[in-house]
């Protein structure tokens, strides 16, 4: 079945100016919110939220409903469409929020590896959409693994410990002082895989962190699962493009990029090949994604 919904050709109705809401079109509104808080559900997969989709676009009145019940909950509505269906994010005094401090301290009680959980959904969404036109083009899909968001970040570590080395910076702050400056320090000093008896990957290596990360982005409708290769691969979905490109102007993304990891001013490779070196503890087969 197709990922993608067609809206039909024929004209909508407009709604009287005089006709009430009432108790089923409250219900209806309702429903296609709670719809929209359910990412993994595909509008072309449920009649019910296809109808309610067409609804919101044919129905100006009802979709002025749906906003308001979203915008009681606390919720901004980012796109409402068949690709992404009704695509929400919670604002910050939502009961829906999911803040990174509560995430982190779910995965780690250091507060390090709580550094390390931000900085990895971090250099995710950098590296799924590394460029402007990236973020813009609804067709466009990012591709991540997990070994390779590791080795974007242990290589974004080397530039940021040879500018330090340019400016005379102090080469060691105290570890949990904000910005990259201090997190590239942890991650770097940090075992990429680590090792355990029976060979699983450690938590708190730092492919465990990432990882963890892609876990809950799949389990939140952001990415889905394509493959186990380098650690396991994952494809962006509709709605994770809208959520970054929410966070696109937050000065952590902007400082990545400006790195110069990620290119992001050309129309060419979307990432630089990593430097010949011995010294990057790049893990093996790490699967960078290059796109033409």
């Amino acid at each position: 079945m197709s990922e993608h919904v067609e809206w039909s050709e024929a004209e909508p109705t407009a709604p009287s100016a005089t006709t009430a809401v009432t108790p089923a079109d409250a219900a209806d509104a309702a429903r296609l919110v709670a719809f929209g808080l359910q990412p993994k559900l595909q509008p072309a997969r449920d009649q019910e939220y296809t109808e309610l989709l067409r609804r919101y676009r044919d129905d100006p009145a009802f979709a002025r409903l749906a906003d308001a019940v979203a915008a009681g909950l606390g919720l901004v509505v980012l796109e409402v469409s068949p690709r992404a269906g009704m695509a929400v994010t919670a604002a910050e005094d939502s009961v829906f929020a999911v803040r990174m401090g509560d995430y982190a301290r779910r995965t780690a009680t250091d507060s390090g590896d709580r550094f390390l959980h931000g900085l990895a959904h971090l250099a995710v969404a950098a590296l799924a959409f590394p460029r402007p036109e990236d973020l813009a083009d609804d067709s466009y899909i990012g591709r991540v693994t997990v070994n390779g968001v590791d080795a974007f970040v242990r290589q974004a570590c080397r530039r940021l410990e040879e500018r330090a080395e340019e400016l005379g910076e102090n080469t060691d702050p105290a570890t949990d002082a904000p910005g990259l400056e201090a997190a590239w320090r942890i991650w770097a000093r940090r075992s990429a895989t680590g090792a355990t008896k029976d060979a699983r990957r450690p938590a708190a290596s730092t492919t465990g962190i990432v990882a963890k990360a892609v876990a809950f982005l799949t389990d939140s409708g952001f990415l889905q699962r394509t493959g186990d290769d380098n650690g396991g691969t994952y494809r962006t979905t509709a709605r994770y493009q809208l959520q970054v490109r929410d966070m696109a102007g937050t000065a952590a993304m902007a400082e990545l990029l400006e790195l110069g990891v990620v290119p992001v001013t050309d129309g060419s490779a979307s990432l630089l090949p990593a430097e010949e070196t011995d010294d990057l503890d790049l893990v093996a087969d790490a699967g960078l994604p290059f796109h033409s």
